[in-house]
């Protein structure tokens, strides 16, 4: 007899199980994918979406399309805790979904810091359909008058935001805005400093400029406070302060890492409960902490799909593997980039050129499933 297997979202981790969905409805299964939209967005290439290097079609797979022509249940909707004794996911709207096994990539949120209430035009970097809103209400606001940005945080997000809100305004003329990162007190920390001094000279050639005076206490309605009690007037606030994992495990009292990420073994299974898998943002690698960038749920890929197969089929698991330095590129507007692997480090146009060929490659290959 067939069991279910409940997939909750439809990212990274999950293409790969979502392009081979038939074969565990062939073997008799049946699949239930739970998601907040009927499409998932790429995050890498946000930011490029946000600056108008790409179109929100370009960087969207559509996850619904995909499960149901492929003999799946799709159901729109978010998931907010779990009965792992009852084996069941409850949705926010109070359905519960009974599941043999589960696998979670419910990816990440930015935390909101201490906002005011009634607070205006302010804006997390995701959900990638936040930066849609964004570059719409930006838009609109530099064809009335000139502005100044925010970006709150210190890391590469907070960069990427701001060299596209740049090239997003660079026809505004009089009216392109001032835009101001809010780093705390160091920007790019846990890069190495070649790193570092190429995404800040890239960023202050254009104009941005970087502050490093303090963190940001409060949020209040088009400004902010920092922790020294000094006041800055903003049109308009991005949170870009990094990611932390999807509450709902949390909700769950299932074992979870120092960050709130669902805690997995080596076969991306939950510590205490073989029949909860997970990947992406949303978990904590129990033998070695990673990173929250995309390449770990890219390669988590093959490893999940074979395992959700196994453990509904009775077959042995497969350990997965972190692997070891990863690509990474940031794309900061203007067609410039800066490139990291290893002690590789270059910037500049053939650093957003080679991104640019990863990530429309990438997207082709699982768009080309939808049809």
């Amino acid at each position: 007899m067939g069991k279910h297997l409940v997939l909750v979202g439809g990212g990274h981790a999950h293409m790969v199980t979502l392009a081979n969905l038939h074969t565990f409805v062939e073997k008799g299964h049946r699949v239930t994918v739970i998601g907040p939209s009927a499409f998932h967005y790429y995050s890498g290439m946000g930011p490029g979406m946000l600056g108008q290097t790409y179109t929100p079609e370009e960087i969207r797979f559509a996850t619904q399309r995909v499960v149901e022509n492929k003999a799946g249940t799709f159901i729109l909707g978010k998931a907010v805790s779990v009965d792992a004794d009852e084996e069941t996911v409850r949705l926010e709207s109070g359905e519960a979904i009974p599941y043999d096994i589960i696998s979670f990539n419910a990816g990440s949120y930015v935390p909101r810091l201490n906002l005011e209430e009634n607070v205006r035009d302010v804006y997390a970097v995701k959900p990638i359909e936040r930066l849609m809103q964004a570059q719409e209400k930006i838009l609109e606001l530099v064809n009335q008058k000139k502005i100044t940005v925010g970006i709150l945080g210190g890391g590469p997000s907070s960069a990427e935001i701001a060299g596209n809100l740049w090239q997003l305004t660079s026809d505004a003329g009089a009216n392109r805005p001032d835009i101001k990162i809010f780093a705390g007190k160091r920007f790019m920390a846990r890069f190495p400093e070649n790193v570092k001094n190429r995404v800040e000279k890239s960023l202050s050639n254009r104009g941005i400029e970087v502050l490093t005076n303090g963190y940001v206490q409060s949020i209040g309605d088009h400004r902010i406070v920092l922790e020294t009690g000094r006041e800055y007037a903003l049109d308009f606030i991005f949170l870009a302060m990094g990611v932390i994992p999807n509450p709902i495990f949390g909700n769950a009292n299932l074992p979870t890492g120092p960050d709130g990420g669902l805690r997995v073994n080596e076969f991306l299974q939950s510590t205490e409960y073989p029949d909860i898998f997970g990947g992406g943002d949303c978990i904590y690698f129990q033998k070695q902490p990673l990173d929250k960038v995309g390449v770990y749920a890219v390669r988590q890929n093959p490893v999940l799909y074979h395992n959700l197969m196994a453990r509904l089929e009775g077959e042995p698991l497969q350990a997965f593997d972190p692997g070891g330095d990863y690509l990474l590129i940031f794309n900061l507007g203007g067609g410039q980039g800066v490139l990291q692997k290893g002690r590789i480090i270059f910037g500049g146009k053939p650093a957003f050129f080679i991104k640019d060929y990863i990530d429309r490659k990438f997207m082709r290959k699982f768009q080309a499933i939808e049809n």
